[in-house]
């Protein structure tokens, strides 16, 4: 490119993609980048461009054995586009970034530039270098250089947000590779938490989750066992916050004052998303989960006790190296006995750096399978018991956007439950936005959702229903935007889901 190109691509108006892999900490980092990208003057393509953008960004997972395969895969069909396509950039950040840092490149010379977990904050001025020096960027800080909450934005929603409390994890599970790439837990200050979520409810946002890799360890860098429940009372004073979640806890880290905040205050959620993993405790030993199966039942019989209606969900490895059919008993045990209204079960995979992939007594995959198959049949049957116990009761929804995929064709509209049940019900005359509340008699039960056929008893218009209206009905944005040198700017004063890093695999 000649300096009269460059100057000239200088004004060009630059459009941007983000395709997240893996777990709510990579979705609330995606909506960081998006945020950042739009700060320093990119515009979003529009949805479906599959690639059709000036500047592509993978925000990658390194939890699956095939991670790599599949970036590169995705990373190869955009070559060709590229060449086609003068000024194009292509950046790859997140876990496996961090992870191979030294391989991206060499594998993919096509791309501009490489960023890790802790230094998204760059993306736009290595994007820029990239662009001026004619040559790929690989920048990977080794300890966070920023929180992601004091970077901009680009929220997915109007009426609910990730609110990030902790980055990293103590936790040495051998199936995970989080630590190494996350690095150890760092928590923000309390005061700047609330007043991220203060920020959020005055723009009309009605729900936030809580979010950490493992959440309910929040105040170990503070000095403080009791950080987590305070936090959770100290959100139930915020005025106009109607709900507040949180994901994804550990059992070891699960104490009697977090369940007696949970009861207590009104806005926390009846809902608890808690990764069992295994039911057996050799295999809790070998996995170095650091609690039993008593341990494990022990807290669900709590939280029943104080919250009879919760909702509780899980995350289930099947296949661990060494598991055998008795281990394999023990977690249908559990399953039984816990009665969770839905799993995420995952075949065990290796996870390349991690101490499990080099155990002895790997599982065969039919024997895996087997294993999966069984479990996913009794969780389905337990989940439509449970389900089926909310037939009859009266429910507030919040109304969601995107939810119910048949929703055009039943004439339906759909939401969440406060115990986060998925709700399918008959739209009513009035009109209804996304962050509204309605009320619905629960007529019907499936595994995975709940049916109101009945007419809409109550429709609550509500700041959250406001704040999607007027998002929507902005006028349209240009086309593009003159790009100079990116600005990293002082970010707005706002702040991304079960179960991975930050969850499923918890």
């Amino acid at each position: 490119m000649t300096s009269s190109d460059r100057s000239q691509a200088v004004d060009v108006k630059r459009s941007y993609e983000v395709r997240t892999y893996g777990c709510q900490m990579n979705v609330h980092d995606s909506e960081r980048l998006s945020g950042l990208l739009e700060d320093a003057g990119y515009v979003r393509a529009p949805e479906g461009s599959d690639g059709d953008a000036d500047v592509v960004v993978f925000n990658t997972c390194a939890v699956r054995e095939n991670a790599d395969n599949k970036l590169y895969g995705n990373l190869g069909r955009l070559a060709p586009m590229k060449t086609k396509r003068p000024g194009m950039q292509i950046a790859v950040g997140g876990c496996l970034a961090q992870k191979d840092r030294d391989t991206i490149v060499k594998k993919a010379p096509w791309v501009d530039v490489v960023f890790g977990t802790h230094n998204i904050g760059k993306l736009p001025v290595l994007l820029e270098r990239a662009r001026v020096q004619e040559e790929a960027q690989v920048e990977i800080a080794e300890s966070l250089e920023a929180f992601p909450s004091t970077l901009p934005t680009r929220r997915e929603s109007a009426y609910a947000a990730w609110v990030s409390i902790s980055v990293g994890c103590n936790n040495t599970c051998t199936f995970c590779i989080v630590p190494a790439l996350r690095g150890k837990e760092e928590d923000r200050r309390p005061g700047d938490i609330l007043a991220e979520v203060e920020a959020l409810v005055a723009e009309g946002v009605s729900e936030i989750t809580l979010l950490g890799q493992n959440v309910n360890a929040y105040g170990s860098d503070l000095g403080d066992r009791e950080a987590f429940s305070k936090l959770l009372r100290a959100c139930g004073q915020i005025e106009g916050l109607e709900r507040v979640r949180f994901t994804s806890p550990h059992p070891r880290d699960f104490t009697d004052d977090v369940i007696a905040a949970m009861a207590e205050t009104p806005n926390v959620m009846p809902q608890l998303h808690m990764p069992l993993q295994s039911g057996s405790d050799p295999i809790l030993k070998a996995m170095r989960r650091s609690y039993r199966q008593e341990r494990f039942l022990g807290i669900i019989e709590k939280v029943r006790a104080a919250i009879p209606h919760a909702a509780i969900s899980t995350d289930i490895i099947i296949g661990f190296p060494g598991e055998t059919e008795e281990d394999f008993q023990q977690t249908m045990h559990v399953v039984r006995e816990a009665r969770f209204a839905n799993a995420f079960t995952f075949q065990y995979s290796k996870r390349p750096g991690t101490p499990a992939a080099d155990m002895d007594g790997q599982i065969p995959k039919e024997v895996v399978q087997d294993r999966y198959m069984r479990l996913v049949a009794l969780q389905e049957e337990i989940s439509w018991e449970e389900n089926k116990k909310q037939v009859g009761r009266t429910l507030e929804v919040m109304v969601a956007e995107g939810e119910g995929r048949k929703d055009g064709a039943t004439h339906r509209l759909s939401g969440r439950a406060p115990d986060n049940r998925l709700v399918h019900f008959t739209k009513p005359d009035a009109e209804v936005r996304p962050g509204d509340v309605v009320t619905v008699d629960i007529t019907y039960a499936a595994p995975h959702h709940l049916l109101a056929e009945g007419p809409t008893t109550a429709v609550r218009r509500t700041r959250a229903g406001d704040a999607w209206e007027k998002r929507n009905a902005a006028p349209a944005q240009p086309a593009g935007v003159m790009l100079g040198i990116p600005t990293l700017g002082v970010p707005a004063p706002l702040p991304a889901a079960t179960s991975g890093c930050a969850a499923p695999q918890g």
